[in-house]
């Protein structure tokens, strides 16, 4: 078993997780948090997968992914109490997982010939778009729509991972150092309250 997959899972755990609590709030039964959870953790992939036309689909190809969805959210429902104050620890694991998603999408969408930019898209597609189903499913705006640099950061780490890449540097110190300034300009951007721009004004009068 790879690290890389090792983090996939862990990732993969995390979102699902975010998914459970995010439905247990909204007061959904068991069955509303299992497929919350699961958009949330798998609808990233499923939808680059879909897009790409790649079977069998990131979920049905290795069941692995369920099961650890369906931990995720028993997990939930025993210590909900108690993952509040694991916030932070939560959030390494979701930043870590959209870093691995991302990645892993990118070189998808490469093994399938794809542009770089388009495959660079399909990474950002596996990263985000499952908290974006979420969030479409239970009534929020998409996180990614109205604050902190999230897919922005996904599409930057992209762009590394190929730059990086065609210099040719080994793989395994491609996905880490394009991983690492994933993470880094997540956390950062959170620690500081960054965002990008926001259209408000005509700057042109």
């Amino acid at each position: 078993m790879s690290v890389i997959y090792i983090l996939d899972i862990l990732g993969t755990f995390a979102f699902a997780v975010s998914g459970a609590l995010v439905a247990s709030k909204k007061n959904f039964d068991l069955f509303g948090v299992i497929i919350i959870a699961f958009v949330t953790a798998v609808g990233g992939g499923m939808l680059r997968d879909v897009l790409i036309n790649a079977h069998p689909i990131n979920w049905i190809g290795d069941l692995n992914y369920v099961w650890v969805i369906l931990i995720a959210v028993l997990f939930t429902f025993l210590f909900k109490k108690r993952i509040e104050p694991l916030r932070k620890t939560f959030f390494l694991f979701d930043t870590v997982g959209i870093s691995v998603f991302t990645l892993l999408g990118l070189q998808k969408g490469l093994d399938y010939q794809l542009p770089s930019v388009i495959a660079i898209i399909m990474g950002m597609i596996s990263a985000v778009f499952g908290g974006v189903i979420r969030d479409v499913l239970t009534r929020k705006v998409p996180l990614i729509f109205k604050k902190e640099i999230y897919a922005s950061a996904c599409l930057l780490g992209g762009l590394i991972y190929l730059f990086l890449q065609k210099l040719g540097v080994h793989e395994d110190v491609v996905f880490i150092a394009s991983s690492i300034v994933i993470i880094v300009v997540r956390t950062v951007s959170v620690i500081y309250k960054l965002e990008l721009p926001k259209i408000k004004d005509d700057y042109s009068k």
